[in-house]
């Protein structure tokens, strides 16, 4: 293995633990808007809101991370997931902007009405972001019509089959459950015990979708299983996952919510980590020839140079986000408190 590789192994790393960071850390705000309207009551949805308000944007910050690091990694295959991708990641974009805004403009009137549209929409968006989430990595299990180019000729109605539908579901499901784990560590009093009450219902109705997609990978998917088959000692990633997702339930019936929040993040991140291993070294795999024209980490990332150039970048700035995100969890660790400042 020359310079080259190592240098887009790497960079490869670096972006799959983004993606990571990203889905274990915005994947609990999606789940409370998620649950946002499961409750009627306007101060227990301020107290919901509340509980994201200092962190949310700051975890979105991951995404510019993936995005960016694509675009100067893998110009080719950011070129190809852009285009491949457009409408679908639009739609992502067109939701994370509602979100954005369904938070901050909530407060700004006392009017129920007013209050009541962007609840709605808030909740509705956060679904769609994870549902979208689920489809797009639906697809890149299963592969998208890429010819030799590495153009893709497919149209948007074709990312849309029973699996990547099952995958995007169980991204919804995921996430509803980290963020219900999540608010049992900020909420006390009557609305964390209807929490509560709403936490193993979305456990396992996460742990049955996550079954079923199994079942599905397993059948449909025999690539993801390639890697494991070859270097069998990979297969105890998939039982320590199982063990992380089985401990979650434990903890939450015993009253351990960190430990229960801490299982189910880990849940998350090794079910990409999963992913990784299963599609490795394949970037995007191609549904008409995986072995021709899928595009890989070796074939498609930028030159030596510029690899050497953005992980000089990746280290300085990489640490600070998350010395960041340390500094603010550290400073809003605890129950939430309303006040005449809150949203």
């Amino acid at each position: 293995m020359d310079q080259l590789q190592v240098f887009h192994i790497i960079w490869y790393l670096v972006i799959g633990a983004s993606v990571i960071f990203y889905t274990v850390l915005d994947g609990f705000d999606l789940g409370v808007g998620c649950l946002h309207l499961f409750t009627r009551k306007d101060m227990e949805r301020r107290v919901m809101l509340n509980a994201i308000g200092p962190v949310w944007d700051g975890n979105e910050v991951w995404l510019i991370i993936i995005f960016g690091g694509l675009f100067v990694g893998f110009p080719s295959i950011y070129a190809t997931i852009c285009s491949a991708f457009y409408t679908l990641i639009m739609i992502l974009i067109a939701g994370l902007m509602i979100r954005a805004v369904a938070i901050e403009f909530r407060s700004k009137q006392e009017s129920p009405h007013w209050r009541r549209l962007w609840d709605c929409l808030f909740s509705v968006s956060s679904y769609i972001i994870a549902f979208s989430i689920g489809v797009i990595m639906g697809n890149l299990i299963a592969g998208i019509p890429l010819n030799a180019e590495g153009n893709f000729v497919g149209t948007f109605w074709d990312f849309f089959t029973p699996y990547t539908f099952l995958v995007g579901v169980m991204g919804v499901a995921v996430f509803t459950m980290h963020g219900a784990i999540y608010m049992l560590m900020k909420t006390e009093g009557e609305l964390h015990e209807r929490i509560r009450k709403w936490v193993n219902p979305s456990i396992m109705v996460f742990i049955v979708l996550y079954l079923l997609t199994t079942f599905a990978t397993l059948l449909y998917m025999p690539h993801m299983t390639g890697a494991m088959r070859n270097v069998p000692w990979l297969f105890l990633v998939a039982l320590v996952s199982m063990l992380m997702i089985a401990n979650v339930p434990f903890c939450v019936n015993r009253g351990y919510d960190g430990w229960a929040f801490i299982s189910s993040s880990l849940s998350i991140a090794l079910l990409f980590v999963l992913f990784g291993i299963g599609t490795y070294p394949n970037m995007v795999r191609s549904s008409l020839d995986p072995i021709n024209c899928s595009l890989d980490l070796f074939s498609a990332a930028a030159s030596l140079p510029t690899m050497k150039v953005i992980l000089i970048v990746a280290l300085i700035g990489v640490p600070l986000v998350l010395a960041y995100g340390w500094w603010i969890y550290h400073i809003f660790r605890g129950k939430v408190s309303i006040d005449d400042m809150s949203y």
